[in-house]
């Protein structure tokens, strides 16, 4: 807990064990570098296991390519995945051993019925090419329509962590009459087709930009995860493995409105930030250090 409660002066000091919002008196993003121009609208990244290549995605519309960045934001790698077609690439994340997987799981209008994640073969920035070598296919528990009716939209996912041997999935509302809620799945990292188990429904504060959740990353030693919204991050502790739905979510404001789609772990007390890139703003890595 000390990690998370000794935040740094940028930021408010306490943490509440329920929902709650730290008050940071000044923008807390620092511009790490700006992406390559041809990266426009990357959705996750992901830091490989030597922590010496920062993985990217782009979304639906995009080529099945892995994009391998180095500490500087070179372009050092385009990863074609031969066997795999980008219907909707919205997170990319590793396991504890460092292997590689793609969410496959974008679902806007929550309609589609072809949900999956990718286990790839990708070991290091000099591949050319690379296989998914592991295709978990996966339907929600208790979606029944495609799509459902606009006041349960809560079947898009754009975010997802691996832990000890199941994938976590954090849904993105898109309901009319938003209010924050977002579902927890529990997936298993196996081949197959599978049902994702709903193990928690919580609630996170504020309007879309505030609480629309767009990625995921966890720390290392297992006890918190970091959700991505468009101002803020939320921080998930008090979870078990099968249950959600006691975690206690810490809010944490940006004060930095953008397209953000992509977080993850640099170590236990940092974290790397991509947005979009639009006419004016974004397209850039931020770094963030509690």
């Amino acid at each position: 807990m000390y990690m998370f409660c000794a935040i740094s002066s940028l930021l408010l000091v306490g943490c509440n064990p329920k929902n709650q919002t730290d008050q940071p008196k000044e923008d807390t993003l620092k511009v790490e570098f700006s992406l390559p121009k041809k990266l426009k609208e990357v959705s996750g990244i992901a830091l490989s296991q030597d922590k010496k290549t920062i993985w990217a995605i782009e979304d639906q519309g995009n080529k099945n390519v892995v994009y391998g960045l180095d500490t500087q934001g070179n372009l050092v790698a385009d990863v074609l995945v031969e066997n795999a077609e980008n219907n909707d690439w919205e997170d990319i994340t590793k396991d504890s051993q460092g292997n590689i997987y793609i969410g496959n799981f974008g679902n806007n209008d929550n309609n589609r019925q072809n949900l999956s994640i990718l286990k790839l073969d990708l070991k290091d920035a000099s591949q050319k090419t690379a296989k998914a070598v592991q295709t978990t296919n996966f339907h929600y528990e208790g979606q029944t329509e495609f799509p459902p009716k606009k006041s349960n939209w809560l079947y898009d996912c754009e975010a997802f962590v691996e832990m000890d041997g199941n994938f976590y999935l954090f849904t993105k509302n898109r309901s009319k009459g938003f209010d924050g809620t977002f579902l927890v799945f529990q997936v298993p990292n196996k081949e197959g087709d599978f049902e994702a188990k709903l193990i928690g429904k919580l609630k996170l504060q504020g309007g879309y930009s505030d609480a629309a959740i767009t990625s995921a990353t966890i720390n290392s030693t297992k006890d918190k995860i970091v959700l991505l919204t468009h101002k803020n991050i939320h921080v998930l502790s008090g979870f078990t493995a099968n249950n959600f739905n006691s975690a206690k979510i810490q809010k944490i404001p940006l004060n930095h409105n953008s397209q953000k789609e992509a977080i993850v772990f640099v170590d236990d007390k940092t974290l790397l930030i991509a947005d979009e890139k639009d006419k004016k703003t974004g397209g850039n890595v931020y770094k963030f250090s509690f």
